[in-house]
């Protein structure tokens, strides 16, 4: 039965008639497979407030349901479970990984699995047209054939979540770089009068320009601080979204200093010079390590031209020599 399939589709489509055929049924396998994929699983939870009605002394507008209805996430809403992390565990960490790197909007981690899942597709297909095209021009083996379609969709899949990892450090980079010239900047605030907070809004409009990562951390903490939240809750979230470590360490010190009743611009005094050295120490180990990193380099640019010169003229002497004394 199958070799006379297969027959029936190479005469009819030519030698490229199964892979044509493999390649159309897994098309509609997904097509078919998706709407059961993506479906939404109902709230049971819904199901009784809808059965039972608005509780008692709650009014439920016609505005607030169109409000709703407006929201733009409500395209991928059908899509959160397939789209959206299964444990509430993976979900913060998923959320805390979307803030380091400087998305903070509520459907963040849906749009990110959303573009991964796009763009893996996206890149299959393109993996499965170049794999058609190639079969057809010239014999390849099927492992190469399994590659070319496998490769890019590989490729689309992991290249959000490369984006997302080099965002997070490009953030990290412009903190730990920024940090200090904050905390004198916070320290000037702090001497000239000013309270914790005020200094906190000023250093947070004052690095808009240079380092607008930390500027931006600096603003969320201050209205947080605004909202009514408590300060050292406040501080231990700006030190787990940056994921800084010198911003973890300046945390602690601002808690035990506002703990213990001893003076912060002192604290900041202190803290700010180490912050300074360890600038200059980064920078010093940066330097050092250029030496190294320029050894191949030069190996590879400067040695072959010099063996070329220095031994170049010995060997055609060796091999004319060699010629002569030939048969």
């Amino acid at each position: 039965m199958l070799n006379a399939i297969n027959d029936f589709l190479i005469e009819s489509f030519g030698p490229l008639g199964p892979l044509f055929a493999v390649a159309v049924l897994g098309v509609l396998l997904i097509a078919a497979a998706l709407p059961t994929i993506l479906k939404k699983r109902a709230d049971p939870y819904a199901k009784l407030r809808d059965t039972a009605g608005p509780a008692a002394g709650t009014v439920r507008t016609p505005e607030k349901k169109t409000l709703r209805a407006a929201r733009g996430s409500d395209k991928l809403d059908k899509f959160a479970t397939f789209l959206e992390p299964k444990t509430a565990e993976e979900m913060s960490t998923s959320r805390l990984k979307m803030t380091r790197a400087g998305y903070r909007g509520r459907d963040a981690v849906r749009t990110f699995h959303a573009i991964q899942f796009i763009l893996g597709i996206l890149f299959l297909l393109a993996g499965v047209v170049y794999a058609i095209f190639a079969s057809a021009s010239d014999e390849i083996s099927s492992v190469k054939l399994i590659l070319s379609v496998i490769i890019p969709g590989a490729v689309g899949y992991y290249l959000p979540r490369y984006w997302i990892e080099r965002r997070i450090q490009t953030r990290q980079q412009e903190i730990q770089n920024g940090f200090p010239d904050a905390l004198d900047m916070l320290l000037v605030c702090v001497e000239a009068g000013q309270s914790l907070d005020q200094g906190i809004i000023r250093v947070s409009k004052e690095l808009a320009a240079g380092y607008p990562a930390l500027a931006e951390e600096f603003e969320v903490v201050s209205q947080e601080i605004k909202a009514g939240k408590d300060k050292p809750s406040v501080l231990r979230a700006f030190a787990e979204r940056s994921g800084v470590q010198d911003v973890a360490s300046f945390v602690t010190v601002m808690i035990q200093s506002q703990t213990f009743g001893t003076s912060i611009a002192e604290a900041l005094r202190v803290y700010a010079s180490e912050m300074r050295d360890k600038r200059v120490m980064r920078a010093e180990e940066a330097a050092n390590k250029l030496p190294t990193k320029m050894t191949l380099g030069t190996m590879l640019f400067t040695v072959p031209p010099l063996l070329i010169i220095l031994v170049g003229p010995s060997l055609y002497d060796m091999l004319q020599l060699f010629a002569n004394f030939g048969p």
